[in-house]
């Protein structure tokens, strides 16, 4: 069923049109290429993702990719979890290497002997897979910082205080090196929802990893009003936002920098990380303030095509030599103008 609606939702992403304009004799196109072959990273350790490896191989299919490979970190067994594989399977991926970290990074890119390099390499992982992979960018294209999950909660005391401490948790719970944020200007709203949170924490499973994110990213942030929450989200550039009040739709737009966004009381994030069929590979570090989430596109070259007809370049070639005068570059203007004197030249008796 997650199968599904990932691939519906980012079926939608691969079927918008190619632009195209015609205008005065000049035709402009944009071709969509997929990369040849894209690094799937999905973690391990500490848990199991399989969700992982329907959120990056799906829209990597959907733009048409030719060579999925996956890497994902052994448990303890030395084994790939059964899960992930299951997951990879369904998805198609025949190619899966137990390999993970920032060596699992930088195979990827460069290639080894049983390895071969990629173009694109996509996934979470923990700061060290993250700052891997922003040593590799450029050498390999990569889809943002997508490093330890972060959360915001922004709650005006009309949702359970349950609710966001549960939506908290939930990040909380993937280990160190991530944010848990509660933004209010209810104090108590921050008391209730601080109270639930210490409750929910004593009996979690993965206790010891929540209070390692807690200890270090868990914070509780009193403001003025819904205008301010709305600041202190837009300079946190969170990977998940979720807008617990009471009219959610008249925040959204003040929302500028998140990687996805949750409306109301039935919209937790765990919802987005598994089944909604939205992308659970956000940016994060606040890099969301410039990058998107896992997308089709992720996948795919924009290459411009231009065609002009004879009328077409002579329409335009008085405005190539008048840039190409400014900037000092003769040659620019000479391969128009070489052109336009050979057809002065056919054209004459």
């Amino acid at each position: 069923m997650a199968a599904a609606r990932i691939r519906a939702y980012h079926a939608l992403q691969a079927a918008v049109p190619e632009p195209a304009l015609d205008r005065d004799g000049v035709s402009l196109r944009e071709l969509a290429i997929p990369v040849a072959r894209a690094g799937l990273y999905v973690p391990g350790g500490r848990a199991a993702y399989p969700s992982t490896v329907l959120m990056t191989a799906i829209p990597a299919k959907l733009a048409g990719v030719d060579e999925l490979v996956l890497c994902v970190p052994p448990a303890a067994d030395g084994r790939v979890p059964a899960a992930t594989l299951a997951a990879a399977a369904l998805v198609g991926i025949t190619e899966v290497h137990r390999v993970g970290g920032a060596q699992a990074i930088a195979a990827l890119a460069f290639g080894t002997h049983t390895i071969r390099p990629v173009d694109v390499i996509v996934g979470p992982g923990n700061r060290y897979v993250a700052l891997a992979k922003r040593e590799v960018a450029g050498i390999v294209g990569i889809e943002s910082f997508a490093g330890p999950s972060e959360v915001v909660v922004v709650a005006d005391g009309s949702v359970p205080a349950d609710f966001a401490a549960a939506d908290l948790l939930a990040q909380a719970e993937h280990g160190p090196g991530g944010a848990a944020v509660l933004v209010a200007w209810d104090p108590a709203v921050v008391d209730a929802t601080v109270d639930a949170l210490e409750r929910m924490v004593f009996d979690a499973p993965r206790r010891d990893e929540i209070a390692a994110t807690l200890a270090t990213g868990g914070r509780a942030v009193l403001v003025d009003d819904a205008v301010a929450a709305l600041d202190a989200v837009n300079a946190i550039a969170p990977e998940h936002l979720e807008l617990l009040t009471t009219d959610p739709e008249a925040l959204l737009p003040l929302v500028r920098n998140a990687g996805a966004v949750f409306l109301g009381p039935w919209s937790p994030a765990a919802l987005g990380d598994y089944v909604a069929g939205v992308n659970h590979v956000l940016p994060t570090d606040r890099s969301a303030r410039f990058a998107s989430a896992l997308r089709v596109d992720t996948f795919r070259k924009h290459v411009h095509v231009v065609r002009a007809t004879e009328d077409g370049l002579a329409a335009l070639a008085p405005h190539v030599d008048a840039i190409a005068a400014a900037e000092g570059l003769d040659a620019h203007a000479r391969s128009v103008d070489v052109r336009r004197a050979l057809t002065v030249r056919q054209d004459t008796p």
